[in-house]
């Protein structure tokens, strides 16, 4: 093999690797878009269901106003920063909503006639279950920002990722360390 061939196989081998390196970014960030959307579609059911929640619960517990206002309040800081798209302020609305939910629960807890009611058992479950694949939404969508922050971030398709502006995502968690604890309620 002469010194052409070399340069030509090298440059085709260069060229191959390159698109393969390109193809697995787009993959990666499309499955990244497509786990943030998942969590969308969760936090949308989340905020349907809260407002059914929040009536069968007025009923039972009319002296409890505090804890509505707050998990209305949160709920509308959380479809606001929805809107936004920054999920750093997402993370932050959404753990907010959380808290505010185990609040409300809390305060259910101490009427049994609450407890007992189809609706709220079924409004209850509901939420659960959303809570769950909300938390299952957030797994999966920061191991996609994390495979693709790792591509990013690794020779040689961090100079791919560069040259085609492939930008590093936040992770979606939790930026409170109070929001880390157990909500305690007292009356």
């Amino acid at each position: 093999m002469n010194w052409l061939q070399i340069i030509i196989v090298s440059a085709v081998v260069l060229v191959f690797l390159s698109i393969a390196i390109y193809n697995k970014l787009v993959q990666l960030r499309n499955r990244t878009d497509e786990s943030w959307s998942d969590i969308d579609v969760q936090l949308k059911r989340r905020y349907d269901l809260i407002p059914n929640l929040l009536e069968t619960v007025k009923g039972y517990a009319a002296h409890e106003k505090s804890v509505f206002e707050n998990v209305t309040k949160a709920r509308s800081s959380a479809i606001s920063a929805e809107e936004s798209g920054d999920p750093k302020k997402i993370a932050e609305a959404e753990n907010m909503l959380s808290g505010t939910l185990k609040s409300l629960f809390a305060v259910s807890e101490n009427y049994p006639d609450l407890k007992a009611s189809e609706n709220f058992i079924e409004l209850q479950r509901e939420l659960r279950d959303t809570e769950d694949k909300i938390q299952a939404a957030r797994r999966f969508y920061n191991s996609m920002v994390r495979d693709i922050n790792i591509k990013i971030n690794m020779f040689p398709s961090n100079i791919i990722a560069k040259t085609f502006k492939f930008k590093k995502r936040d992770f979606f968690e939790i930026t409170e360390p109070e929001e880390k604890e157990t909500v305690k309620v007292s009356f």
